[in-house]
């Protein structure tokens, strides 16, 4: 049985944000857990208002992100950081619905490698963000459920809850950005990892300017969802780089 929670957030330029965000971790997460916050350069507007919280709150620390820039390589800082147990990765932006954070860990401990928050299932929804990029991602969810038997309609959400032990066993291979969490679950359903999902509300951010680079990363999605249907449809099991 897992104790406590590993939280990563990456951040770039989320002084407008994080405290609140903080906060609203405390408040929601009942579940004991320590909060590991990775920046990319000193400059970031984010640090001078996180190194002030830590000075009463004793469950955060910082860390700069040892790869190259970029919330990928965030959030890669993040899992090499933690040697065992759960990890969440949530966003700075108010975004991740985190009062579902408690019935992740609780669904861990059940016996589950990856429980992903789920737009995209019953009881389950999205407000705000750009139509294009909410009708892809739940065409790309929910028709990869059916297609493969992933047992998440919602497999592109970057808000998803992972053991250690599932994170050793995968190489990482994404080189872009948000599509990780993609390749991660994808991976871990293709090895036999146990995975669920619970329903999950999404929220457009208020404040800050979104990293989200939908064009751009896009090819990288199509890539791994490819990788899923040929490695379930046509028998095509995929090898890690």
């Amino acid at each position: 049985m897992y104790n406590s929670i590993n939280i990563v957030i990456p951040v770039y330029d989320e002084g407008e944000n994080i405290r609140d965000t903080l906060s609203e971790l405390e408040n929601k997460i009942k579940t004991p857990h320590h909060v590991c916050i990775i920046y990319d350069f000193d400059e970031d507007n984010t640090l001078p208002v996180v190194k002030n919280l830590m000075q009463t709150q004793k469950n955060i620390s910082l860390l700069k992100n040892t790869f190259e820039s970029g919330v990928l390589n965030a959030i890669k800082t993040g899992f090499e950081s933690i040697d065992d147990g759960v990890i969440l990765v949530i966003m700075a932006d108010l975004s991740d619905d985190l009062g579902k954070a408690d019935e992740m860990f609780m669904k861990i401990n059940e016996g589950y490698d990856i429980v992903c928050g789920s737009r995209y299932m019953k009881e389950g929804k999205q407000i705000g963000g750009p139509c294009v990029k909410k009708l892809l991602s739940r065409m790309a969810g929910v028709s990869l459920h059916y297609l493969t038997g992933i047992p998440t309609y919602d497999v592109t959400n970057s808000f998803k809850m992972y053991t250690k032990k599932v994170l050793n066993d995968i190489n990482i291979e994404s080189d872009g950005g948000f599509e990780l969490g993609m390749e991660i679950a994808i991976k871990a359903f293709l090895k036999g990892y146990k995975i669920t999902e619970v329903p999950s509300v999404w929220r457009d951010r208020s404040a800050g300017e979104s990293r989200f680079r939908l064009w751009k990363w896009l090819p990288k999605y199509m890539y791994w969802y490819w990788v899923a249907v040929k490695s379930v449809s046509f028998g095509d099991i995929y090898k890690e780089r």
